[in-house]
């Protein structure tokens, strides 16, 4: 899924921006999806009428199976694509007119497959953020669960990451959510990111993603369904349409393709 979400990286120039007037100050968060169509090539559209009204501060889970359209979903609210017809819109502002770059400030990732760079913890975990405190490092790793593992490093959080650093799937999952706390924009994207973890690592993980969802709004795009059951919102995607949308008990008691998702993740074999 993340290679989607990367993909524009690759990609030409993606147009001026010169006319983009409107830029977002301390934005609250609030998401409206109007009709949205998409397709990534014309004559195929996989989101075909999505409609969605998100208040600031909720949590909202994107579930379905593999080519449903849950990737294209976040590409889109984040401007990576631009939409066939309809409106994406923050605080009530078309995200059309304002600044790609402006649009991705707003959002901290969190991805399955992590992305570290070649520099010390300390560094991985500020990024590109200005004038953060080693009190504000050590304060964000302590809520995560990490500043005890960091100390027991031989230098601490001026560690390097390097190849020789043995960390953990989970141990890197919590610096990219350390990282996001430090950030702290309004919106949170966490694709699959309890996917490549163990039970245990995978609560502790988790434990912290709650943690880091707080006051802002997140979308989730999870296959273990029994992690987003405390979602405000989980939007059921088949074949690129929102099939089925509620909470997580709302949905089990409707008994339909999400209650069917569910069920067979937790069928003995």
């Amino acid at each position: 899924a993340s290679e989607r979400v990367f993909e524009f990286l690759d990609e030409k120039e993606l147009g001026d921006e010169t006319n983009k007037v409107k830029e977002l100050e301390n934005a609250k968060g609030e998401i409206e999806f109007k009709n949205v169509r998409f397709g990534y090539s014309p004559d195929k559209p996989i989101i075909h009428d999505f409609n969605a009204k998100i208040k600031a501060g909720q949590k909202i889970a994107i579930v379905g199976p593999t080519g449903a359209g849950k990737t294209t979903m976040v590409n889109l609210l984040m401007r990576f694509y631009e939409l066939d017809s309809g409106e994406i819109s923050i605080d009530g502002i078309p995200i059309h007119r304002i600044p790609r770059e402006n649009v991705h400030e707003q959002f901290s990732m969190v991805l399955q497959d992590t992305w570290l760079f070649e520099g010390t913890i300390k560094e991985n975990i500020i990024y590109s953020k200005e004038g953060v405190t080693d009190e504000e490092v050590k304060a964000v790793c302590k809520t995560v669960g990490l500043h005890h593992f960091i100390k027991t490093l031989p230098k601490g959080y001026d560690t390097v990451l390097n190849d020789k650093a043995s960390l953990s799937e989970g141990q890197k999952q919590l610096i990219t959510i350390a990282r996001a706390m430090i950030k702290n924009a309004p919106l949170l994207i966490l694709d699959e990111a309890t996917s490549a973890v163990d039970t245990r690592t995978e609560r502790i993980v988790q434990v912290a993603m709650d943690k880091l969802t707080v006051g802002k709004t997140s979308f989730v795009i999870a296959h273990r369904l029994s992690t987003i059951k405390n979602a405000d919102l989980i939007l059921v995607m088949r074949d690129g349409d929102i099939v089925e949308s509620g909470n997580h008990k709302e949905l089990l008691d409707r008994g339909d393709f999400y209650a069917e998702l569910y069920n067979s993740q937790f069928e003995v074999a």
